[in-house]
């Protein structure tokens, strides 16, 4: 019997998140292990006329792939997928997980060295998405190894994740859900846009940027699932001051712990982490971008209480803020290029306040303009 939380998720993605039309191609990327969400889809975008395309992987083949690789198949992005960034009119990524730690011992640099190599699918995913020409979004089906990841039971983890996508049965109509969340989040939004300094001061930061002739967006499930959170790419080389990252920076299965980092006119001049400081040197390194901030958000959704080492979640924690070292997003001006988006997330619910252009908008978690 199929699961009403499934398909209440697979209409948030295919009627909110894509906006399916007649004649759409779209990718649906993911494990196998996501099967009955993948069915959902399947149907449901055939019904509104589109054209699913199915890009199926073993639940191990990551590990498969950098065990076997050579060094030259590092560097070619994977055909199939590529041209389906360059020219298909959407994709939904399925993030389903049988193993969370399966990169751990994969040397940084050949994740690195195969990230450049698919750079320009992320190239073209941020440009065709900035103009409007590529719907895309990703989510997650909730599996064993990511319910361990977040220390909880399976049962337990699969409500944690259909209430915080506004799939669960307690929410009625789930797409009205979510317009209702762009509403709720116009009036954050109106208190930072249009504006140039913002200061944040805590216990866990003291930084400064500017946000002048930015665009912020206002992010209600169009390209994540769940969401929740107000974003814009900073002036490149405005940062300064230095932050202390609360919660912990998960990249490729590896957690990396207790990441501060400092700047000094945009560019991140030192970086300490107490775990895996090794991978955050790496990574930082990558290129001439990774060390300037692509994204600067809010997080809103106090649905997500906790943190679950997975990005697509923790970054929405209502009462936080997040940045991404590297890539931007061009829709918001940024203009940093780099082959990370490497988001870390900082709590702000506890004697921090954020001012913009002098005025205090923003304390212990809550926005109160």
């Amino acid at each position: 019997m199929s699961d009403s939380r499934v398909q209440k998720l697979a209409k948030i993605l295919v009627d909110h998140s894509t906006r399916v039309k007649p004649g759409d191609r779209i990718l649906i990327e993911c494990t196998l292990l996501a099967e009955p969400l993948v069915r959902e889809l399947y149907s449901l975008i055939l019904e509104r006329g589109g054209y699913p395309h199915l890009a199926l992987t073993l639940p191990d083949q990551e590990e498969l792939f950098y065990t076997h690789a050579h060094d030259i198949q590092l560097d070619v992005p994977p055909t199939f997928t590529k041209l389906a960034y360059d020219t298909f009119e959407g994709r939904i990524r399925i993030h389903s997980l049988a193993n969370t730690r399966a990169l751990t011992n994969v040397p940084p640099a050949s994740i690195q060295r195969y990230q450049k190599g698919v750079a320009p699918i992320l190239k073209t995913q941020m440009a065709r998405g900035a103009a409007g020409q590529f719907k895309w979004v990703s989510t997650l089906f909730p599996t064993q190894a990511q319910a361990m990841e977040a220390e909880m039971g399976l049962h337990e983890f699969e409500d944690f994740v259909y209430k915080a996508c506004k799939a669960d049965d307690d929410t009625a109509d789930p797409l009205a859900a979510w317009n209702q969340v762009e509403l709720d989040q116009r009036s954050a939004l109106n208190l930072l846009q249009g504006h140039d300094r913002v200061e944040l001061h805590g216990p866990n930061v003291d930084l400064t940027l500017s946000i002048k002739d930015r665009k912020f967006n206002n992010s209600f499930g169009v390209f994540n699932m769940p969401d929740g959170e107000i974003y814009t790419g900073p002036v490149e080389d405005s940062l300064n001051g230095w932050v202390r990252f609360t919660y912990p920076a998960v990249y490729t299965g590896r957690v990396v712990e207790g990441v501060e980092l400092k700047f000094e006119k945009g560019r991140v001049v030192q970086a300490t982490a107490r775990r895996n400081q090794d991978l955050l040197l790496q990574l930082i390194d990558s290129d001439p971008g990774s060390r300037y901030v692509g994204e600067f958000a809010v997080g809103t959704n106090f649905g997500i209480n906790r943190a679950i080492k997975n990005i697509l979640f923790d970054e929405k924690i209502g009462g936080s803020f997040h940045m991404a070292l590297g890539a931007g997003y061009p829709e918001t001006g940024s203009v940093n290029q780099s082959v990370i988006h490497w988001d870390m997330i900082c709590d702000l619910q506890t004697d921090s306040e954020m001012r913009v252009d002098g005025e205090v908008v923003y304390r212990n978690g809550r926005f109160i303009g």
